[in-house]
């Protein structure tokens, strides 16, 4: 840890403490993610292993570079390339929704990022504009791939405890466990939303009332052609003003 001088704490969660830091040896600025090893019969988490084999793979100008990896006793320390902001930021500043050049050059570099991923047979599960980073030169990066996963033929089963409430596909809200890249295609059409309107699509408070969100916006007569329609729970078709 010696070649890194830390800089300031930019972000803090279950898994540890990210810094913004500088790399001694070329001045460059990186990101220093490091996750706390609390038990010792536990060993590395599963996201963080998973995150690294998978970043290891995945070198593409939209998807975050990881430059290291630091293992001692009690800490993992990933290091990142440096963005300075998130997709977030962008959006709480812009309340109108964002330009039309800003909304076009961010979807073509998050489809671009995606797109590298599926082709990959890796599927993020988890877009949101907090884990779309973007840096002084206003690209956007693919980032937090901890709940990514590896998908081949046939379909495998998954958990449906992925991807942020209001980012969620249908299918995944309703338990679904074998899916595919759909879900975050699903995921990228409620960020575009969100970068033309200036607010979440969905911003549901629990599975039951992001569905209701999500059928609302979809009229009676398209509801009863939805694949998932006759799976619903019938007080979300009487709610949404759908029932038959």
């Amino acid at each position: 840890m010696e070649k890194y001088q830390k800089i300031e704490k930019i972000g803090e969660g279950t898994y540890g403490v990210v810094y913004k830091a500088r790399n001694r040896l070329t001045g460059g600025h990186v990101a220093l993610k490091k996750i706390r090893l609390e038990a010792e019969d536990e060993g590395i988490p599963s996201t963080a292993i998973r995150e690294i084999s998978i970043l290891k793979e995945l070198q593409h100008p939209n998807i975050v570079r990881l430059h290291d990896v630091i293992h001692t006793e009690k800490k993992l320390t990933l290091v990142f390339e440096f963005c300075d902001e998130d997709l977030k930021k962008h959006l709480d500043a812009a309340t109108d929704g964002m330009s039309e050049l800003s909304i076009k050059s961010n979807l073509f570099q998050l489809l671009a990022g995606v797109a590298f991923c599926h082709d990959r047979r890796v599927l993020h599960r988890d877009l949101k504009p907090q884990n779309l980073l973007v840096n002084k030169d206003g690209e956007l990066k693919l980032a937090d791939f901890g709940l990514a996963r590896a998908f081949g033929i046939p379909v495998r089963s998954y958990t449906h405890e992925v991807v942020t409430l209001w980012y969620r596909a249908p299918d995944v809200l309703m338990g679904s466990r074998k899916y595919s890249t759909p879900v975050d295609i699903w995921s990228v059409g409620c960020i575009f939303g969100e970068m033309s309107s200036g607010r979440p699509l969905f911003p549901g408070t629990s599975d039951q009332d992001q569905l209701l969100r999500i059928f609302k916006r979809i009229t009676a007569k398209n509801a009863l052609k939805h694949p998932y329609f006759d799976d619903l729970p019938p007080e979300i078709k009487t709610r949404s003003g759908i029932a038959v």
